[in-house]
C-alpha cells in the first residue's frame, strides 16, 4: 500500500490554515470521517500514513477551501516547498543550479513517498524532465502539488523564468507522471 509522510499531511493542513484560518481547517476536518479527523489531528511529520488518507484530505481541501479548483494545489505545493526547504530540507537547495537540484529528485521523492520512484533526465542546457514511476496510488491534486513544490524550489535556488508542464499523468491514464521543466 502506498504511503506518504505525515509531513505532507501537516503541510496541507498548515496551508489551509494560512488560506482560510483555523475555521477553514475545522471545516475541512469536519467534512471527513471521524477516523480520518482523529488521524490527521494527531499526525506526526515523520510517520507514514496511507496515501488514500492524503487523497481524501486533498479532495476535502479542494471541495471546502479550493472551491472545486484542483489548481489550488499548485499554491499548496509552493507553500510546502517554502516550509520544508527553509528548515529541515534546506540542504537540497543548489544556488543557481537547476540541474543540480532536480538531480536530487530521486532522494527527495523517497522522503515523501514509500513506493515508486522519481527519475531526472537532463534534456538541454535549460530544460529537464522529472518522471514518477510505479507509485501505487496517484491523484491529479498530488501532481499539481509536485508542480508547485518544484517550481518554488527552483525559485528558491535562484533559478529564473521557470515553467513546468505536466506531459503525462497517471490520473489521466498514462503509465507515469512526467513533468517538463524549462528556465531562462
Amino acid at each position: 500500500m502506498q504511503q506518504i509522510k505525515g509531513g505532507v499531511l501537516k503541510s496541507r493542513l498548515k496551508f489551509v490554515e494560512q488560506q482560510a484560518g483555523r475555521e477553514g481547517v475545522e471545516k475541512v476536518l469536519d467534512s471527513l470521517g471521524a477516523d480520518d479527523r482523529r488521524t490527521l489531528t494527531n499526525a506526526l511529520a515523520v510517520s507514514w500514513y496511507p496515501f488514500a488518507l492524503g487523497k481524501r484530505l486533498d479532495d476535502a481541501i479542494v471541495a471546502v477551501v479550493g472551491r472545486g479548483r484542483a489548481d489550488f494545489f499548485v499554491r499548496l505545493g509552493e507553500a510546502s516547498a517554502e516550509q520544508n526547504l527553509t528548515t529541515l530540507h534546506r540542504g537540497f537547495l543548489t544556488k543557481g543550479d537547476a540541474h543540480g537540484f532536480l538531480a536530487k529528485s530521486p532522494a527527495i521523492y523517497k522522503l515523501y513517498y514509500e513506493t515508486g520512484h522519481r527519475e531526472y533526465t537532463r534534456v538541454g542546457e535549460r530544460e529537464g524532465l522529472l518522471t514518477t514511476f510505479n507509485a501505487e496510488t496517484f491523484s491529479a491534486p498530488d501532481c499539481q502539488t509536485v508542480i508547485g513544490w518544484y517550481s518554488k524550489a527552483l525559485d528558491m535556488c535562484g533559478v529564473a523564468g521557470v515553467t513546468v508542464r505536466e506531459e503525462t499523468c497517471r490520473a489521466a491514464g498514462a503509465d507515469a507522471c512526467r513533468y517538463r521543466f524549462r528556465w531562462s
